[in-house]
């Protein structure tokens, strides 16, 4: 139940009501807002200075007379009152039944409480992370799983076909380099005397990978050169660093539908596909042996290579391919999470999609801002166990997966974040991610000393014992709930949920300390223990939308 929408629908119906007194017959879409200060009501809406035109009357004038129509049509009792202000807004208070409505829808849909049919069922696929597989997970590829997962959770409980995918880019310099960089690793520990190539990965990981590879192979590797050597160390490189990408994510709550590989894409003839489909379409020429894209037609900056002057695909070719790929899949909506330092690569590929004659506009590209570890207020480098960067693992094995995702969420990604290692691993209020998750744990608490002290709450417990302002308030923060996954959803924003919690969790710790649950009426216990179990719906809900643990006991 969405508090927004059945207001919004109400309003609809009383001014297409008036309307048609006044001999129009025409549709008028109506939003409504929340006021920032709470005394101009629940809601407010400036349908009358929209419609003062239309009619050819001031605005004032037209919201006096629409109240009539729209408390006409509120035959269930939705609005408590309405009010003509400032210009000729019209400003809506709800009545408290309307709040125990929602109430009561949230104790039936329990852990659907919050979901909508926004979607429709509309295909979307989500690539998120999809790092290089050449080295472990950073903390930037932390937040962008963090985001990437829990935008898929929330469009799926908004009613989309979520399919969520890894591109796993297997091919190019970059693999070749992977692949020298293990064999000359090997033959050190085999004891011989290698030097590692220049543009080598350097890390530590490569010299364990390496150690665990003989232990299976022994020496039987050490007498070839790099060329005869490399396919092999380039695949089990490959192989092993995608095993621990794989673990991490899934210790990280995170996992796909689909890992795709670059691999493919060449092996099945989809670059050579999209070049050629360029090519007919008279959108690449050659140049000094090279095959350009004529991408700056398009709003690129420039030309970009798709073939080198040594026949080589560029990293560019294989995208376009995926991409074109991606389009022709039947989705409705292809969303794509990449890392800050993408932002010149979006134009260039939106404008392949252009050239290929797909709607750029069914392809998003969310871009990711960085990360900063801080710990007792200083930026901070964990470690340097696996070469320049700290590794998702290492936050992961500090602070566990809880105060990781909500971390990473608890700020809009479209900002730059210092991760509060300290604060991340302390239990208390301090803490956003303990505040929210003690509210779970105490709530099951609550229905714990109920339970022993023989009190149960029943199918239709008395809500209208519930009319204090502070349990009004409380309900009417529960209301909030699928209005703000809705929007989270429709932004893209994840971290609208951790925020909104944070807004539940102040709101029932300090109802806790100002009211008993147990120990009342009849009457208002069952009613407040029915207040409490929709509260805990909410945070598990919304806990789950984020990959977050609603824990029992704390």
């Amino acid at each position: 139940m969405d508090v927004r929408k059945i207001t919004e629908s109400i309003l609809q119906a009383g001014i297409k009501r008036k309307l048609r007194d006044w001999g129009i017959d025409q549709d008028v879409l109506v939003a409504v807002e929340i006021p920032r200060q709470e005394e101009h009501g629940d809601f407010s809406t400036n349908a009358a200075m929209q419609l003062a035109r239309l009619v050819g009357k001031k605005p004032r004038d037209v919201a006096a007379q629409l109240l009539e129509s729209i408390r006409a049509e509120d035959e269930r009792g939705w609005f408590g009152s309405l009010a003509v202000a400032g210009p000729g807004f019209i400003n809506i208070v709800l009545s408290d039944g309307a709040w125990r409505e929602v109430l009561s829808t949230a104790l039936r849909k329990r852990a659907g409480f919050g979901a909508s049919d926004q979607g429709k069922g509309q295909k979307v696929l989500v690539e998120f992370v999809s790092a290089n597989p050449t080295g472990p997970l950073h903390v930037g590829h932390g937040r962008g799983a963090a985001v990437g997962d829990a935008l898929a959770r929330i469009l799926s409980f908004e009613g989309y076909e979520v399919t969520t995918e890894y591109y796993v880019n297997d091919v190019g310099n970059q693999m070749d380099n992977l692949g020298r960089s293990l064999f000359a690793r090997y033959l050190q520990v085999c004891g011989k005397d290698a030097a590692m190539p220049t543009d080598g990965y350097r890390g530590e990981y490569l010299t364990e990978i390496a150690r665990e590879f003989r232990s299976k192979v022994g020496d039987r590797y050490a007498g070839e050169t790099f060329g005869e050597a490399l396919p092999v160390f380039r695949q089990v490189a490959c192989e092993r660093i995608l095993d621990g990408i794989r673990k991490d994510l899934e210790d990280f709550r995170v996992r796909f539908d689909r890992w795709f590989r670059e691999e493919k894409l060449h092996r099945e003839g989809h670059v050579a596909a999209a070049i050629r489909d360029l090519r007919d379409r008279d959108l690449v020429y050659e140049s000094e042996g090279a095959v350009f894209y004529r991408s700056e037609a398009h709003g690129d900056e420039k030309d970009r290579v798709l073939v080198r002057a040594d026949g080589r695909t560029t990293y560019f070719a294989a995208d376009v391919a995926y991409h074109r790929l991606k389009f022709r899949q039947g989705y409705g909506r292809m969303i794509d999470i990449w890392g800050a330092d993408h932002h010149g690569y979006a134009p260039r590929l939106l404008a392949a999609m252009s050239g290929l004659g797909e709607d750029p506009e069914r392809l998003e590209v969310l871009l990711v801002q960085f990360v900063t570890l801080v710990r007792e207020g200083k930026a901070v480098q964990m470690s340097t166990r696996s070469g320049e960067f700290t590794t998702l693992r290492e936050v992961l094995d500090e602070v566990g997966p809880d105060a990781a995702r909500f971390f990473y969420l608890l700020r809009s990604f479209h900002s730059h974040l210092d991760f509060d290692l300290t604060l991340a691993k302390t239990q208390g209020s301090e803490n956003p991610v303990y505040y929210i998750q003690y509210v779970h744990a105490r709530i099951c608490s609550i229905f714990r000393e109920a339970a022993a002290q023989g009190v149960e709450l029943s199918d239709h417990p008395p809500l209208s014992s519930l009319s204090l302002p502070d349990e009004l308030g409380l309900m009417k923060k529960i209301a909030r709930f699928p209005d703000v996954v809705s929007e989270a959803a429709r932004t893209r924003e994840p971290h609208r949920i951790p925020f909104y919690l944070l807004e539940l969790a102040r709101e029932f710790h300090a109802f806790y300390q100002n009211h008993r649950f147990l120990g009342e009426t009849p009457e208002r216990t069952e009613g407040r223990l029915a207040l409490a179990s929709a509260v805990r719906t909410v945070v598990a809900n919304g806990l789950s939308l984020i990959g977050v643990s609603a824990p029992e006991r704390m």
